[in-house]
């Protein structure tokens, strides 16, 4: 996706499936065979990271049809365990786990910053949102159904979202673990254990407020690192492409800093599907409609985006509404699009290609900070 002030992308990657559709620029044109592996295809994220604790927020979203690898991408081989950390530079874990190994890796390297970092999963079913981490007896085997609101300053918020401070890669890994157990799936004739929802996994990363002139020096962290990191220029450089630059954060009257709040938000969507390939009747077809549904909501929106419309239809979909901030908003966003090599499944795939070119033609303002949402406590109002 080409945007202005976002990281333009598509991509796509399976070992043994099919290709990485890579954009880093308006001319070339990078793609992952299946021969690559999972650690070359996490290179294009790990700059977002980078830019998270700058302050930006970020959105990883994997699209495709079911079956094309979009869950291996994302998250890496399905197993009960879940993945091991540290990781093996040759895993093929999936971008989630390496996220969150990286995301740490980044704040050891400047803990004077004493940043929080919070988990909230939620999946979007039959276009209900429902809370995978409530602590909900009468829920055991699903999550609790939420509901999405608009705060005056526009961005979207589930409602009584439950979220959980974490300290480490593996804390953060347990929760999704958690979470996937009671993700929604059932079998078609295309996969065993094909995802009914799409999955949303947000870590809100909060950088305590400055109250010292140590704290001060940390804080001027939140400046582009090709500015402040001359070994990290190139990497910055083309994560950063088009954006404004970040700006140190507002004072108070006391002279420290406010607090930035930046979200990483890992979006594994449900497959799109043909029902005479899959095969599924029953409530599995009605699942099948609205996961069709819902990803038609989400290539109208980034028509509507593209093509400059004054009204743009996010509340069509409780998906696209729930993503408004990522879409149309001011988060760096990296679309990964993931195809079949089958010819069986040539009208899907070309389908997959025609929401890239949508998405590459988005052209959006540049990416900038948000203050925590504490400071809008009090604004909101259903939506």
């Amino acid at each position: 996706m080409k945007t202005s002030g976002q990281l333009p992308h598509e991509k796509q990657a399976r070992p043994g499936s099919g290709a990485v559709l890579a954009f880093p620029d308006e001319t070339d044109l990078g793609v992952y065979g299946p021969a690559e592996s999972q650690s070359v295809v996490f290179g294009d994220v790990r700059p977002l990271l980078t830019s998270l604790l700058d302050g930006y927020n970020v959105c990883v979203m994997a699209y495709g049809q079911t079956g094309s690898g979009k869950s291996y991408t994302m998250l890496g081989p399905h197993s009960d365990d879940g993945p091991v950390l540290p990781l093996d530079p040759q895993s093929d874990l999936g971008i989630i786990p390496r996220a969150a190994e990286e995301l740490f890796r980044l704040i050891s390297e400047n803990p004077s910053r004493s940043p929080k970092v919070e988990v909230s999963i939620v999946e979007v079913y039959n276009n209900d949102i429902f809370d995978l981490l409530a602590k909900d007896t009468v829920a055991a085997v699903s999550g609790v159904k939420r509901e999405v609101m608009t705060a005056k300053d526009g961005r979207t918020e589930v409602a009584l979202l439950a979220s959980e401070a974490v300290g480490s890669a593996s804390k953060l890994m347990e929760l999704v673990r958690g979470g996937l157990q009671l993700r929604a799936k059932h079998p078609t004739l295309v996969h065993a254990d094909s995802s009914r929802s799409h999955l949303i996994i947000t870590v809100t990363l909060t950088t305590a407020a400055c109250s010292d002139s140590t704290a001060d020096q940390a804080c001027s962290a939140t400046l582009p690192r090709e500015q402040t990191e001359a070994g990290r220029a190139g990497r910055s450089r083309r994560t950063s492409q088009g954006a404004s630059a970040p700006q140190l954060v507002p004072r108070d009257p006391a002279g420290h800093a406010e607090q930035v709040q930046a979200r990483l938000q890992l979006v594994d969507l449900a497959g799109s599907e043909c029902i005479g390939v899959s095969g599924v009747t029953g409530s599995a077809l009605r699942e099948t409609a609205c996961i069709n549904r819902s990803l038609a909501a989400l290539a109208d929106v980034l028509g509507a985006l593209s093509e400059h419309r004054s009204h743009i239809p996010y509340r069509n979909s409780r998906l696209t509404h729930l993503l408004q901030d990522c879409l149309g908003g001011d988060a760096k966003l990296l679309v990964i699009l993931c195809i079949s090599p089958s010819q069986r499944h040539l009208a899907q795939t070309l389908q997959g290609l025609g929401f890239g070119i949508r998405a590459r033609q988005v052209q959006r303002g540049p990416a900038r900070k948000r203050p925590p949402s504490s400071q809008m406590e009090g604004k909101r109002r259903p939506d």
